[in-house]
C-alpha cells in the first residue's frame, strides 16, 4: 500500500510530499470545491498522485468533470486520478436540487459519459448514448486526444462496490471500512461486477484499483485527544443510516443507537462514549506513534491495496489540529505493509 493523504495545504502538503507520501486527494463539501483544491495540489507537488476522492458525480455533468481534468492533466500528466461519489439522497435533492433517484444506475452511466469525453479524439464526434446521458458533439477544435485516466467510484455497500468492479477502475473506500468489510463484503462485490463488465474499465486485465480513506489521529503529547477525536469522526459517520448494513454485519446496532440519540441531543461526548473500543480499533488508527505502528502492523492485508489515505479527523477538529494530525502521520510511512 502507497502512503496519500487528503490534502493539507500547500506548507504541509510540500513537506509531505519530501517525506514521502506518493498521493494526496480532494473531498468536496459545502465549504470546499474537489477540482479546485485539485488545481492546488498539482501546482504545488512534483510526483505525487493527485485526484477528487471524491467529487459529487452530479453536482456537474460530465462534461464538466471531463474538461476539468483534462486542463489538469496539462499540468500534471501521468498524475491523476478522478474518484466520483453518489453523495446522499438529501445532498442530491436538497443542495445539488438533481435527481436522487436511482443513484447506482445513473453513476454508471455518469462514467460512461465522463469517458466519452476523456477517450475523444481529435476530429471524432464525441458520442454516447446511455439512460441518462446522451451526447453527440462535434468539436471543432484540436483540443481533444485521448485521456487514460482511472475512473474510481466511492463504494460502501455491496451494489454499488459491484458496479465499480463493472464500470470503473476501482473503488474508493469510506473512513468507516474495517477489514472484515473489505475482505467479505466490498472486495468480493467488486470481483463479481469485474467479471460481469465489458472489460472498459479494466482493460489491462489487472485486478481493479483500492483506494481507501483510513481515520488517522496521532499524537504523542495528547493521544487521550487523538483517541476521543477518532471516536468523535466514526461516531459522527455512523448518524448515517447508509451504513447500516456495516453495522449490522459487525453487530454494532445498540452502540450505534446510543450515538444517534445522542447526535440528536447534541450530545458529542456521550457520541464518543458509544464508540466501543471494538469500533475504534477495527475502524482508526491512533494514539501515540507507537500505537498507530502497532495498529497498522495488526491491519495488515486488510487496508486497501493501492493507496491508503490517511486522513485526520475532521468533525469538531481544528484546521490547526488537522493539520498537526497530518504531519504527525508522516511517521507512519515507513511502518506501512506491504502490498498485498
Amino acid at each position: 500500500m502507497r502512503f496519500g493523504m487528503p490534502w493539507p495545504g500547500r506548507d504541509v502538503g510540500r513537506e509531505a510530499e519530501q517525506a514521502g507520501v506518493e498521493a494526496f486527494c480532494a473531498g468536496e463539501f459545502a465549504d470546499h470545491d474537489a477540482y479546485l483544491t485539485v488545481a492546488d495540489i498539482v501546482a504545488n507537488t512534483e510526483r505525487a498522485l493527485a485526484g477528487p476522492a471524491i467529487a459529487y458525480a452530479f453536482a456537474r455533468t460530465p462534461y464538466a468533470h471531463a474538461t476539468a481534468l483534462r486542463q489538469l492533466h496539462a499540468q500534471a500528466p501521468g498524475r491523476l486520478f478522478l474518484g466520483l461519489g453518489s453523495a446522499a439522497f438529501r445532498i442530491n435533492r436538497d443542495w445539488l436540487g438533481v435527481p436522487a433517484e436511482r443513484p447506482v444506475a445513473r453513476i454508471a452511466d455518469t462514467v460512461g459519459a465522463v469517458r466519452a469525453w476523456l477517450h475523444a479524439e481529435n476530429g471524432e464526434r464525441v458520442r454516447y448514448a446511455g439512460e441518462f446521458h446522451h451526447l453527440d458533439a462535434a468539436v471543432r477544435a484540436p483540443v481533444l486526444g485521448r485521456l487514460d485516466i482511472p475512473v474510481l467510484l466511492a463504494a460502501f455497500n455491496a451494489r454499488m462496490a459491484a458496479t465499480a468492479g463493472r464500470v470503473a477502475d476501482g473503488v474508493v473506500g469510506h473512513g468507516l471500512f474495517t477489514g472484515s468489510w473489505w475482505n467479505e463484503v466490498v472486495r468480493p462485490a467488486v470481483a463479481r461486477g469485474a467479471s460481469d463488465g465489458d472489460g472498459e474499465g479494466d482493460p489491462a486485465g489487472t485486478r481493479p484499483l483500492e483506494h481507501g480513506w483510513i481515520i488517522t489521529a496521532v499524537d504523542d503529547h495528547a493521544p487521550e485527544r487523538a483517541i476521543a477525536d477518532a471516536r468523535r469522526m466514526i461516531a459522527f459517520y455512523l448518524t448515517v443510516r447508509t451504513y447500516d448494513p456495516f453495522v449490522a454485519h459487525h453487530g454494532w446496532e445498540e452502540p450505534v443507537a446510543r450515538l444517534r440519540d445522542a447526535f440528536r441531543a447534541g450530545d458529542t461526548d456521550a457520541m464518543v462514549r458509544a464508540v466501543t473500543d471494538d469500533m475504534l480499533t477495527g475502524i482508526a488508527v491512533c494514539g501515540t506513534t507507537a500505537d498507530a505502528k502497532d495498529a497498522l502492523a495488526r491491519r495488515a492485508g486488510s487496508l486497501p491495496r493501492d493507496i491508503g489515505y490517511f486522513a485526520a479527523p475532521s468533525f469538531m477538529v481544528s484546521r490547526g489540529r488537522r493539520a498537526a494530525y497530518a504531519r504527525a502521520a508522516l511517521a507512519l510511512i515507513g511502518a506501512l505493509p506491504d502490498p498485498a
